[in-house]
């Protein structure tokens, strides 16, 4: 892995899900269609979010930070699993996944330094998502990878055993040759800070993850962790109870409520739940990316990192957060 590159030869070669990519020259989505807020700012149905991490940089810089695109595309001749999958993945996503990621790339190009996207650019595995994917983000990615990406076909897959190391084997190896970034772990230094950025898509992080992780930390320098799924802190867990009871409900009591999926396995696989535990007492760590949660909120995670989860892109969701 590269320790550090030039602005300008990262700019070029950069693109990625849960790292830094340069900004997009694709046109905006807005000029294409003029009937759609023909009135309004160009980009103003992007739903931006802003933020400002301090780490003492000398020269500060800018990211976009989006997630959870959730393309869901199948050319004609793909088979009839990923044609049902076309339709009624559209509809839940609403269809205009594509355009959000259009218009998010095209306002970073000319508002921000750097584009982060935690993972979930595709709904599911198909011929038509994979070559989304290399139009949008180009050839030489780095990153991390959503748990959708893993996912061959959404539960109409005859796959009993799922979340596991096993289950990622299936596709792993397709995976690797379509995004050329280790979806394990990577790590790329930017104006002095190191982007790293992990799988852990089912909430756990394995012990390779971790050696590699601390040999990070050995060069000393401030460290942005991106994954897909957010160590989860108790107001993080909070929120997400009660958004994805789908339902509106007013809280009756502040009580955390009990860990469940990915906050369960974080609290129980000793593996990580020791390194969450390390990286709460790790100075070097100045802030957390995350998505898959599918809303935006932050929270403080440790002394000196705070922690980013941000709202689904494909409700044109994004996060400006500028280092200084």
């Amino acid at each position: 892995m590269k320790e550090k590159v030039s602005r300008r030869s990262f700019l070029k070669r950069m693109a990625g899900m849960g790292a830094i990519i340069a900004t997009s020259q694709l046109p905006a989505v807005a000029d294409d269609d003029p009937s759609v807020f023909p009135k309004r700012g160009r980009y103003e149905r992007l739903m931006l979010s802003y933020a400002t991490v301090n780490i003492g940089l000398e020269k500060p810089f800018s990211i976009l930070h989006i997630s959870d695109t959730h393309l869901t595309a199948a050319y004609p001749h793909e088979n009839e699993k990923k044609q049902t999958l076309h339709t009624k993945r559209t509809r839940t996503f609403g269809g205009r996944q594509e355009e959000a990621l259009r218009d998010s790339l095209d306002w970073a190009r000319d508002n921000v330094d750097y584009v982060v996207h935690t993972g979930d650019v595709i709904d599911w595995q198909s011929e038509a998502n994979y070559d989304l994917v290399k139009k949008y983000f180009g050839e030489n990615m780095v990153g991390c990878m959503g748990n959708h990406e893993f996912s061959p076909s959404m539960g109409l897959s005859e796959v009993k055993e799922t979340r596991t190391e096993a289950y990622k084997d299936l596709s792993r190896k397709q995976l690797q040759s379509v995004y050329p970034f280790n979806i394990s772990l990577q790590s790329q230094v930017v104006n002095g800070v190191n982007f790293v950025t992990l799988d852990d898509v089912y909430g756990y992080v394995t012990k390779e993850q971790v050696k590699l992780f601390k040999k990070e930390v050995k060069k000393g320098l401030p460290i942005v962790l991106c994954m897909h799924v957010p160590f989860h802190t108790d107001n993080i867990w909070r929120a997400n109870v009660k958004f994805w009871k789908r339902e509106a409900s007013k809280l009756t009591s502040a009580q955390i409520p009990n860990p469940s999926g990915d906050y369960k396995i974080q609290k129980e696989d000793p593996t990580t739940r020791d390194f969450i535990a390390y990286l709460k007492q790790e100075p070097l760590l100045k802030a957390i990316l995350a998505g898959h949660i599918h809303f935006t909120i932050q929270d403080q995670f440790s002394a000196t990192a705070t922690e980013f989860c941000v709202g689904g892109n494909f409700m044109f969701h994004g996060e400006e957060i500028l280092f200084v």
